[in-house]
């Protein structure tokens, strides 16, 4: 298959490539096999000249789900790899901009490139990917169910940072470091976690909770010490005291 896809995330963990993925297929159907390097968020071991390697478990789950087997390239053999890693060149296009680009910028230029390299003529195959695309269908499988691929899906939505240094999640707050009071941060729900990112930048992880509030020690010092007159261990005991008593506040709150 030689549709390209280029997508932004903020992580590379397991659950990321699943929603990039899936992001993918919802494009084009499923192919029969997937190629992909010794990357430690698919191989557990990589794959050799003397050994076959070991998939992970979360991506061999996420391949029965969507009926393709995983070709993991040989390490240190160009033939395969090559051609995993030849789209790295995109990499060097993105560093021009030296991190200038938004999340919501990036995002558009990679639009931007998906469709160029898609409606380009490509020498490596003599073809253009986007006028093969109908043909090569024949030889995809179907997408698996909607409950099955929405499993595997991370959305990213934006959400705004209060005057409190708060953002909210289903009615619940959480905090963030005042520095991005006012800012907007990319947020991603996974592993049961929030994790709140300002452009490609990891700002902070919370699990997610019942409880009306929700800080971490560490920003709500940081907020404290922006009001109060005190020395840094004046400020951590107020910031002790004052979160028991949050968290006394609204231990059965719920709603």
């Amino acid at each position: 298959m030689n549709t390209r896809t280029f997508s932004v995330t903020c992580t590379v963990s397991p659950p990321s490539w699943g929603s990039y993925l899936v992001l993918c297929q919802e494009k084009v159907p499923v192919p029969e096999t997937v190629v992909t390097d010794n990357m430690k968020t698919v191989m557990d071991e990589p794959r050799t000249a003397y050994s076959k390697g070991k998939i992970n478990n979360k991506f061999y789950q996420f391949s029965q789900d969507y009926g393709f087997t995983v070709h993991p390239c040989i390490a240190g053999r160009p033939n395969t790899k090559a051609k995993v890693e030849s789209p790295m060149k995109i990499l060097d296009e993105l560093l021009a901009y030296s991190g200038e680009l938004s999340y919501d910028e990036l995002s558009m230029k990679l639009k931007e490139i998906n469709n160029r390299e898609n409606t380009a003529f490509h020498e490596s195959y003599q073809g253009i990917p986007i006028l093969d695309l109908e043909n090569e269908k024949a030889f995809l499988g179907p997408l698996p169910p909607q409950s099955v691929r929405k499993q595997y899906s991370i959305e990213t939505t934006a959400v705004k940072v209060n005057k409190s240094s708060m953002i909210t999640y289903k009615s619940k707050m959480y905090s963030v470091p005042p520095e991005y009071i006012g800012k907007q941060l990319q947020l991603q729900v996974y592993d049961n976690q929030l994790h709140l990112h300002y452009n490609m930048e990891l700002v902070t992880v919370h699990l997610i909770s019942h409880k009306k509030m929700n800080y971490h020690r560490e920003h709500y010092e940081n907020i404290l010490s922006m009001t109060l007159p005190h020395d840094r261990d004046k400020i951590s005991k107020i910031a002790k005291e004052n979160l028991e008593n949050i968290g006394a506040r609204f231990k059965n709150d719920r709603t």
